[in-house]
């Protein structure tokens, strides 16, 4: 019996070997998901994309990084240092017009399209205690804007030069991310946080639950100084606890961007994949149920990358 099974088992690893080197070229395929904040939006649907690409894509090895969301994401994405990156519209377009105020050091020439997935909503949210209701009352008082130069904070800067105010205007500036701005709200350090995420964001859903706010207005005039790839839309009421109408405000479409340097297999799977698995994405967070597939293309910023055409062109969207 026992030299049967010293037999099996050698044969078994050697049909693993076989097998294996079958695969080689795709044995060392490591897929780093780059997000953001533990606390946003990005980060729990990059673990469950990193679930399903590591079941999904034979022999990948997959991990999930979180890190300051759309700018680091894409500097990374240009050094090879992950191989997919959530990250906002405005900075993927000022990452390949090479933006150096934005944090570029450069043009980004790497970076290549996966899809357009969900639009961020621009959430400005106040203490009630702080007697915030528009954009102007926010002269004086303190707000912070999300980490230094993240896809958030380019999105205050946009909003705020639409509205005419400055950074100046504010008694306080703080660059914090979304859990800390929120603490420092309930604890009454803070007036105001802006937050550019998913509609339902768990950090705007604790500080609704802790204390009274006030959601503020971003008028659909002013959006529409800011121009492509601002949206107007609308927050509906009853998003948060305690907001009893619905607010305008502006949204900025999220994409999925890979670089050159990721196979056509690769990125071919990564995009068939994100879409076959969208039940999985929307049970990670409620904001993957807007993404579309018939949207996919909408307002891309950088040139689609290779692997994610084939899919498209599967598909029919493109021609």
């Amino acid at each position: 019996m026992h030299n049967f099974r010293t037999k099996f088992i050698a044969a078994g690893a050697l049909a693993l070997s076989l097998g294996l080197g079958a695969v080689s070229a795709k044995a060392q395929e490591f897929i780093n998901v780059l997000t953001g904040g533990t606390s946003g939006v990005y980060y729990p649907l990059g673990v469950a994309l990193s679930e399903i690409y590591g079941k999904g894509i034979e022999g990948a090895r997959t991990q999930v990084q979180a890190t300051k969301a759309s700018v680091e994401n894409l500097n990374l994405l240009q050094q090879g240092k992950g191989e997919i990156a959530f990250a906002l519209g405005d900075a993927v377009k000022l990452a390949a017009e090479g933006n150096t105020e934005a944090g570029f050091p450069g043009k980004l020439d790497k970076l290549r399209g996966v899809a357009a997935i969900y639009p961020n909503y621009i959430q400005i949210v106040a203490s009630k205690e702080s007697g915030i209701k528009t954009l102007a009352d926010l002269k004086g008082k303190s707000l912070s804007v999300g980490a230094p130069a993240s896809g958030t904070e380019l999105n205050a800067r946009a909003i705020f030069a639409a509205a005419g105010l400055k950074y100046e205007d504010l008694g306080r500036v703080e660059y914090l991310p979304f859990a800390e701005s929120v603490e420092l709200i309930k604890n009454r350090q803070l007036d105001a946080t802006l937050q550019s995420a998913g509609l339902g964001v768990a950090s705007i859903r604790d500080l609704a639950t802790s204390v009274p706010i006030n959601v503020v207005a971003v008028p659909a005039q002013d959006v529409a100084k800011i121009g492509s790839p601002y949206l107007s839309v609308t927050i509906p009421k009853g998003t948060y606890e305690g907001q009893t109408e619905d607010v305008a405000t502006a949204a900025v479409g999220n994409f999925l961007i890979t670089h050159a340097e990721v196979s056509d297999e690769t990125g071919y799977q990564m995009t068939k994949l994100l879409f076959e698995s969208l039940d999985q994405l929307t049970a990670a967070h409620a904001a993957a149920k807007a993404i579309d597939m018939t949207k996919a293309l909408d307002g891309m910023p950088v040139p689609l990358h290779p692997g994610a055409e084939r899919y498209y062109k599967e598909k029919g969207l493109v021609k």
